[in-house]
């Protein structure tokens, strides 16, 4: 499993690595740009990432933003929903409002910080990310 974390705060991005580091390699991105960028490098060497851990609250771009615009290329390549990344927002904002833009957005995934490895193992097994 290829993985992008996403996330601007030292903490939480190296809990999640933690968690993730024994499934497989693992790039991190600190704002929703580097994200960006870091997907387009993938799809373009037809390496994709397989999940992408994504904070909602970030500088320079937010998750929601990098959500749309990561979708945006993955059907420009033509990615069909059922091959496309599993996005997994991450974020202490559980509010109604946050949650339905993740949706609208396309999310697989709501993670509510702080991050509980039972339930993102128990989920990284429901997407058939890890056996």
């Amino acid at each position: 499993m290829k993985t992008l974390i996403v996330e601007d705060d030292f903490t939480s991005r190296v809990l999640l690595q933690e968690l993730l580091k024994g499934y497989g390699p693992l790039h991190v991105a600190v704002n929703g740009k580097e994200a960006i960028d870091a997907v387009a490098i993938s799809l373009e060497t037809e390496e994709p990432y397989d999940l992408i851990c994504l904070d909602i609250k970030m500088p320079e771009m937010d998750g929601h933003s990098a959500l749309r615009e990561i979708r945006m290329m993955e059907e420009t390549k033509g990615i069909l929903p059922a091959r496309r990344a599993r996005i997994f927002m991450a974020t202490a904002l559980s509010d109604k409002a946050n949650v339905m833009e993740a949706i609208k957005g396309q999310c697989d995934y709501f993670l509510a910080k702080p991050i509980q490895k039972k339930i993102l193992i128990k989920e990284l097994h429901r997407f058939k990310l890890i056996l």
